[in-house]
Protein backbone atom coordinates (compact mmCIF):
# COMPACT_ATOMS: atom_id res chain seq x y z
CA UNK A 1 0.00 0.00 0.00
CA UNK A 2 1.17 3.02 -0.78
CA UNK A 3 1.92 6.36 1.61
CA UNK A 4 -1.08 8.15 3.14
CA UNK A 5 -0.76 12.15 1.89
CA UNK A 6 -1.89 14.86 4.45
CA UNK A 7 -4.93 15.34 2.61
CA UNK A 8 -5.49 10.91 2.74
CA UNK A 9 -4.93 12.10 6.45
CA UNK A 10 -7.14 15.43 6.36
CA UNK A 11 -10.23 13.00 4.98
CA UNK A 12 -9.57 10.37 7.14
CA UNK A 13 -9.40 12.26 10.27
CA UNK A 14 -13.00 14.03 8.72
CA UNK A 15 -14.42 10.96 7.41
CA UNK A 16 -13.91 8.60 11.10
CA UNK A 17 -16.82 10.20 12.20
CA UNK A 18 -19.16 7.86 10.57
CA UNK A 19 -19.91 4.76 11.97
CA UNK A 20 -20.28 2.99 7.83
CA UNK A 21 -18.96 4.49 4.74
CA UNK A 22 -18.60 3.65 1.22
CA UNK A 23 -16.32 4.78 -1.07
CA UNK A 24 -17.13 5.45 -4.43
CA UNK A 25 -14.88 4.62 -7.38
CA UNK A 26 -11.92 3.16 -5.07
CA UNK A 27 -9.26 2.58 -7.88
CA UNK A 28 -5.81 1.64 -7.20
CA UNK A 29 -5.97 4.38 -3.98
CA UNK A 30 -7.02 2.51 -1.12
CA UNK A 31 -5.10 4.38 1.73
CA UNK A 32 -8.27 6.47 2.80
CA UNK A 33 -10.38 3.38 3.00
CA UNK A 34 -8.09 1.13 4.76
CA UNK A 35 -6.99 4.23 7.58
CA UNK A 36 -10.57 4.86 8.25
CA UNK A 37 -11.11 0.60 8.34
CA UNK A 38 -8.11 0.75 11.15
CA UNK A 39 -10.06 3.43 12.83
CA UNK A 40 -12.79 0.91 13.21
CA UNK A 41 -15.11 2.44 10.84
CA UNK A 42 -17.18 0.18 8.36
CA UNK A 43 -16.05 1.06 4.99
CA UNK A 44 -17.37 -0.60 1.41
CA UNK A 45 -15.19 0.14 -1.35
CA UNK A 46 -17.42 0.41 -4.89
CA UNK A 47 -15.64 0.76 -8.71
CA UNK A 48 -16.93 -0.33 -12.04
CA UNK A 49 -13.90 -3.04 -12.11
CA UNK A 50 -13.08 -5.17 -9.94
CA UNK A 51 -10.25 -3.91 -7.58
CA UNK A 52 -8.12 -5.67 -4.78
CA UNK A 53 -8.89 -3.67 -1.26
CA UNK A 54 -7.33 -4.30 2.17
CA UNK A 55 -9.12 -7.57 4.17
CA UNK A 56 -10.85 -5.37 6.14
CA UNK A 57 -12.58 -3.12 3.27
CA UNK A 58 -15.38 -5.18 1.85
CA UNK A 59 -15.66 -4.47 -1.95
CA UNK A 60 -18.52 -3.95 -4.05
CA UNK A 61 -18.53 -4.24 -7.94
CA UNK A 62 -20.98 -1.41 -8.78
CA UNK A 63 -21.69 1.67 -11.11
CA UNK A 64 -23.33 4.54 -10.25
CA UNK A 65 -24.87 5.40 -13.03
CA UNK A 66 -27.41 2.49 -12.33
CA UNK A 67 -26.79 1.39 -8.82
CA UNK A 68 -27.38 -1.32 -6.52
CA UNK A 69 -29.00 0.67 -3.65
CA UNK A 70 -28.42 -2.14 -1.45
CA UNK A 71 -24.65 -1.64 -1.50
CA UNK A 72 -25.18 2.25 0.21
CA UNK A 73 -27.97 1.07 2.62
CA UNK A 74 -27.13 1.75 6.67
CA UNK A 75 -23.75 4.01 5.11
CA UNK A 76 -23.37 7.37 7.12
CA UNK A 77 -21.72 9.18 4.42
CA UNK A 78 -21.04 8.34 0.58
CA UNK A 79 -17.37 9.71 -0.42
CA UNK A 80 -15.52 9.98 -3.47
CA UNK A 81 -11.87 11.62 -4.24
CA UNK A 82 -10.94 13.03 -7.36
CA UNK A 83 -14.68 12.85 -8.40
CA UNK A 84 -15.57 13.42 -11.95
CA UNK A 85 -17.99 16.59 -12.95
CA UNK A 86 -20.16 13.93 -14.70
CA UNK A 87 -21.17 11.56 -11.84
CA UNK A 88 -21.69 14.23 -9.29
CA UNK A 89 -25.53 14.48 -9.74
CA UNK A 90 -25.54 10.56 -9.87
CA UNK A 91 -23.55 10.28 -6.70
CA UNK A 92 -25.87 12.65 -5.00
CA UNK A 93 -28.54 10.93 -6.13
CA UNK A 94 -27.88 7.53 -4.48
CA UNK A 95 -26.32 9.07 -1.64
CA UNK A 96 -30.10 10.99 -1.06
CA UNK A 97 -31.88 7.64 -1.83
CA UNK A 98 -29.35 5.99 0.97
CA UNK A 99 -29.79 8.97 3.47
CA UNK A 100 -26.06 9.76 3.58
CA UNK A 101 -24.03 12.72 3.56
CA UNK A 102 -22.46 13.01 0.44
CA UNK A 103 -18.70 14.20 0.33
CA UNK A 104 -16.53 14.56 -2.31
CA UNK A 105 -13.03 16.19 -3.89
CA UNK A 106 -12.48 16.79 -7.59
CA UNK A 107 -9.60 17.14 -9.55
CA UNK A 108 -7.81 20.39 -9.81
CA UNK A 109 -9.78 22.87 -11.58
CA UNK A 110 -13.02 20.94 -11.72
CA UNK A 111 -16.11 22.99 -10.02
CA UNK A 112 -19.05 21.23 -8.26
CA UNK A 113 -22.09 20.48 -10.28
CA UNK A 114 -24.10 20.53 -7.71
CA UNK A 115 -24.91 23.16 -4.27
CA UNK A 116 -22.07 22.41 -1.61
CA UNK A 117 -20.74 23.74 1.29
CA UNK A 118 -16.91 23.78 1.23
CA UNK A 119 -14.78 22.95 3.93
CA UNK A 120 -10.63 23.77 3.55
CA UNK A 121 -8.66 20.88 4.46
CA UNK A 122 -4.61 21.73 5.29
CA UNK A 123 -4.28 20.47 1.80
CA UNK A 124 -7.34 20.88 -0.58
CA UNK A 125 -11.00 21.71 -0.81
CA UNK A 126 -13.70 19.02 0.40
CA UNK A 127 -17.01 19.38 -0.99
CA UNK A 128 -19.90 18.10 1.09
CA UNK A 129 -23.03 18.01 -1.07
CA UNK A 130 -26.16 20.07 -0.18
CA UNK A 131 -29.09 16.94 -0.38
CA UNK A 132 -32.38 17.27 -0.85
CA UNK A 133 -34.18 14.29 1.07
CA UNK A 134 -37.19 12.53 -0.92
CA UNK A 135 -39.73 14.41 1.51
CA UNK A 136 -37.66 17.75 1.20
CA UNK A 137 -39.37 18.75 -2.08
Amino acid sequence: MARSTPLDDALVDRLSAYERVVEVGIGRRTEVAASLAERGVAVTATDVYDRSVPADVDFVRDDVLAPDLTVYDGAGAIYALNLPPELHRPVAEVATDAGADFLFTTLGGDRPQLPVARESLPVGTLFVASLSGPDDG
